[in-house]
Formats: C-alpha cells, sequence, structure tokens
C-alpha cells in the first residue's frame, strides 16, 4: 500500500492549509471594511443634515413670524385708517395738523406714521372721556357738593385742557429729553467726523462709521445718522437726506450741520476744514452752557438756603446757648 505524498510544509505545517486560512482572513477583513464603509455615517454629512434640518426650523419659524407681524401692521394700518375716516367725517382733521403731529412723532424718536393719526383722535377723546368723568365726578355726585362754584367749574376746566394738551405735553416732554440726548454726543461725532473726512472717507462711509462708533454711547445720535447714511445712500437728491435730518432732530447744532452738508456738497468746499470750525464753535457754546448753568446756582441756593439750611445753623449755634440760658432761669441764678 503506498503512502500520500507529502507537500511542502512551514514550521510543520502544511502551506495549502496555511494559505486558505490567511484567505479567509482576509475574506473576513474585506467584509469587515465594507460593513464598516456601509454602517458609519461621515460625521460631516451628518452635521450638514442637522444644519439643514436647523434651517428648515427657522426658516418656518421666521415666515410664521413674519406673518404674524405683517398681520399686526396690517391691522394696525386697518385701524389707523379707520379713525382717519371718522376725523375726516367729522370735519377735525387737517393736513396741517397731521404733518405737524407727524414732524413731532419724528423728533421724538417714533417713526410710525399712522401714530399721527392717534394724537389727533387723543386730542379730540381724552377731553371727552377724562372730561367728562370729571364732570360727572364734581357736579353728579355729593363728593365736591362742599365746593364753591368757581372752584368746581376751575377744575372741570382744567381737566378738559389739560386732556386736550397731554398728547402734546407727552411729545414734547420726549422730544426734550431726546434732543438732550443727541446735544450730548454732538462734539463728539463732529470730531469723528473730521477725522473720518481727513482720512479720505465719503461722506456716507463718514456718517455711518460715526453712526458705529457712537451708537452705544449715544444711542439716538447714532441712529439718526445710520438712518441719515442709508436716506445718502438710496435718495436721488443729497440734500433731501440732509433736510430730513434737520428736520427730525429740533437742534440747531444740527441744522447748523445740515447747513455746512449742503453747502459742503453744492460748492465743494473742503469738508474737515468746515466741520472742525463748526466743532470748536459748539465746544464753546456747551462751555458757555456750563458757565451759565454755574453762574445761575447763588440765586437758585438763595432759597433753598434760607429755607433749609440757615434755620439748622442757628439751631446748632443757639441751641446750646438757649438750653443754658433755660437752665439759668429754672434754677434761680440769674
Amino acid at each position: 500500500m503506498m503512502e500520500p505524498t507529502q507537500g511542502p510544509t512551514i514550521l510543520g505545517v502544511d502551506v495549502i492549509w496555511v494559505a486558505t486560512v490567511l484567505a479567509a482572513v482576509a475574506a473576513a477583513a474585506v467584509f469587515v471594511a465594507i460593513y464598516a464603509a456601509v454602517s458609519v455615517r461621515d460625521p460631516m454629512t451628518k452635521r450638514v443634515k442637522a444644519l439643514n434640518e436647523r434651517r428648515e426650523q427657522l426658516k418656518a419659524g421666521i415666515t410664521a413670524s413674519t406673518s404674524k407681524r405683517r398681520a399686526k401692521l396690517v391691522q394696525k394700518s386697518e385701524n389707523a385708517d379707520r379713525i382717519r375716516q371718522l376725523l375726516e367725517s367729522l370735519k377735525v382733521l387737517q393736513d396741517s395738523q397731521l404733518k405737524e403731529a407727524q414732524t413731532k412723532l419724528l423728533q421724538a424718536g417714533i417713526r410710525k406714521k399712522e401714530w399721527a393719526v392717534g394724537v389727533i383722535f387723543g386730542r379730540m377723546m381724552l377731553p371727552i372721556v377724562l372730561g367728562g368723568f370729571m364732570l360727572f365726578l364734581v357736579y353728579g355726585t355729593d363728593n365736591f357738593a362742599h365746593w364753591s362754584a368757581l372752584k368746581r367749574y376751575m377744575v372741570v376746566a382744567g381737566t378738559f385742557i389739560f386732556s386736550y394738551k397731554a398728547p402734546d405735553i407727552y411729545l414734547k416732554n420726549k422730544i426734550t429729553k431726546r434732543s438732550d440726548a443727541i446735544r450730548k454726543g454732538l462734539p463728539d461725532a463732529l470730531d469723528l467726523l473730521v477725522i473720518c473726512a481727513e482720512a479720505g472717507l465719503t461722506v456716507d462711509a463718514a456718517f455711518h462709521r460715526v453712526a458705529k462708533e457712537l451708537g452705544k454711547a449715544y444711542p439716538e445720535l447714532g441712529d439718526e445718522f445710520a438712518l441719515t447714511a442709508i436716506e445718502l445712500g438710496f435718495l436721488t437728491d443729497r440734500r433731501l437726506a440732509f433736510e430730513n435730518l434737520a428736520n427730525r432732530v429740533a437742534l440747531e447744532e444740527v441744522k447748523g450741520i445740515v447747513t455746512t452738508m449742503v453747502q459742503t456738497e453744492k460748492y465743494g468746499t473742503p469738508l474737515a476744514s468746515a466741520l472742525r470750525v463748526l466743532s470748536g464753535e459748539f465746544r464753546n457754546e456747551r462751555m458757555m452752557r456750563a458757565e451759565e448753568k454755574a453762574a445761575r446756582l447763588p440765586a437758585i441756593m438763595t432759597v433753598p438756603l434760607i429755607l433749609f439750611i440757615l434755620p439748622v445753623l442757628f439751631v446748632v449755634i443757639l441751641g446750646p446757648a438757649a438750653c443754658s440760658i433755660s437752665d439759668a432761669f429754672i434754677g434761680g441764678n440769674f
């Protein structure tokens, strides 16, 4: 009987068997690599997908909020139109009053034109509501029966007058506060405009730069300069943008800046030198106002000094002497 032929071996192991095992291991590694490539997703792809989903969510939210905001604006506009039609039917709405109310609203920092109709409507309705309530309270109840006829008449008439003037008083207070806030930042704004002009920036870029730099320190002034820069960019007549700035701010200093800008645009004069002179004038005026306030202090402090400080001073100085004299009289040692 013949023995089977022995094949080549490696360390006593058949080469064919070793090759078979290695081929099986290689095939398993290939399958594992293919599975990993198919099952494991790219993190960048996952991130892009998440960003796309977030973008769609934000877009849907923005669309919804925009629709709500548009609906609110439409509703406000419709309400303003109804009030305007009512005022026109009553023959109490005039174009001059409407323009005046819009100008005051702009000077107060309120850029909603429909509020002008509300101001005129408030002038008409507040006296009716508050004045009618006070009229009923004074003459229709017994709470003020002990008042004289003149006193009751003065109270009712004062309520009617105050109710009519209340919207104008409110707007005037807002205009005054806003004008004071803008006046404080004008010297710094002019200095920055001079620097921007000397650096070679255009008027549009200079206003935009000043608005950006002073927006946090003086938000009212930065808002006005930013709006002026926008208007300079899209209005055909640049002078109209400066005139709008003068109309929105009730300050003579701003009107001086507007006049300087218009002349510079018209005649081509150097902007930096003109603004430097104007800045010096504004700082001198600011110093003069401070000196004027300091000069008024003695006259202002006279009444508080007489009413509050001198009595306390007399008590501190003469109090011990008065106590000593009183003790002497009581003890009979005088």
